[in-house]
């Protein structure tokens, strides 16, 4: 039998990149109950405000609402509930030891589903100020008028 290897991105952090620096990033698989494969499948998952937290030397994922999958009935689940992440003892202990420095978190990426499985890609991540984020925000919009001038440039040459 054939392996499958989608790597479907079924949710995504947007404002992460935007409000963190990331600096180093972790592939977690999730522990999740009954329904709550079938939303994700179904693209029914929010990881708007979530975090990750470590707790008795485990990390867990707060905030990250799962909708109720519509044919579950009494199975369903709870949609805020706090979720286990699975990672190897030492990247765990590494993000121990950076998450106890000041300014630094855990934020889930993106969720997607790999070899069947879902997985959350989570960043170790500095927040940013507001100056960072306005500086962030020009080099794109320069980024972009250069792409444009480009463009614009190539398709006279074209003509």
């Amino acid at each position: 039998m054939a392996v499958k290897t989608e790597n479907r991105v079924l949710a995504q952090n947007r404002k992460a990149r935007h409000d963190y620096t990331i600096e180093d990033t972790f592939e977690a698989g999730i522990e999740l109950r009954g329904t709550e494969i079938k939303s994700i499948r179904a693209g029914r998952m929010n990881l708007k405000d979530s975090f990750g937290k470590i707790d008795n030397n485990e990390l867990f994922l707060h905030n990250a609402h799962i909708s109720p999958y519509e044919q579950g009935n009494q199975f369903n689940h709870d949609p805020l509930r706090t979720r286990k992440l699975l990672l190897h003892r030492r990247e765990i202990n590494k993000l121990i030891g950076k998450s106890m420095q000041s300014g630094y978190s855990i934020i889930p990426l993106k969720v997607y589903i790999k070899n069947g499985k879902a997985k959350v890609l989570i960043g170790l991540a500095k927040g940013k100020k507001k100056y960072d984020k306005r500086q962030a925000l020009k080099e794109q919009d320069a980024k972009r008028e250069m792409d444009k001038a480009i463009n614009r440039s190539m398709k006279g040459m074209s003509d």
